[in-house]
């Protein structure tokens, strides 16, 4: 089995509906965001899928949220964009297109800051 990780970041706005506390004011985060893709077969080259591939995938999904307020844009105008559901919805974004290139998006994770993060994998 090979794993490959791709990183990719975004700017954005939030705040976290029904949360008592600071950040239920409106906030912002350079968000970086790393996916990990696995396969276990090799092709000609000896490549699961090249890095540009998942790289193009998670710029996709990124650009999208990149200088918005989440809360304003779907699917957060009516999910709370936690640090785990914008995880999850990356995931199930990529995850169909990884699939079409010959590989497995195992997780997807977020970061708000340096210190502070999630990653979503499936469960079975």
């Amino acid at each position: 089995m090979f794993t490959l990780t791709v990183n990719a970041s975004f700017s954005a706005a939030h705040f976290l509906r029904d949360y008592n506390g600071p950040c239920e004011t409106m906030h912002g985060h350079n968000f970086r965001v790393e996916a990990r893709v696995s396969g276990t077969e090799l092709n000609e080259i000896g490549i699961v899928v090249d890095f540009k591939v998942i790289k193009k995938l998670l710029r996709e999904v990124t650009e999208r949220l990149d200088h918005k307020v989440l809360d304003q844009i779907p699917p957060f105008d009516t999910l709370n964009p936690t640090a785990e559901n914008i995880a999850r919805h990356i995931f199930d974004e990529v995850a169909p297109r990884v699939a079409e290139a010959g590989a497995r998006l195992e997780s997807v994770g977020v970061w708000e800051t340096e210190g502070c993060g999630v990653v979503y994998t499936p469960g079975e």
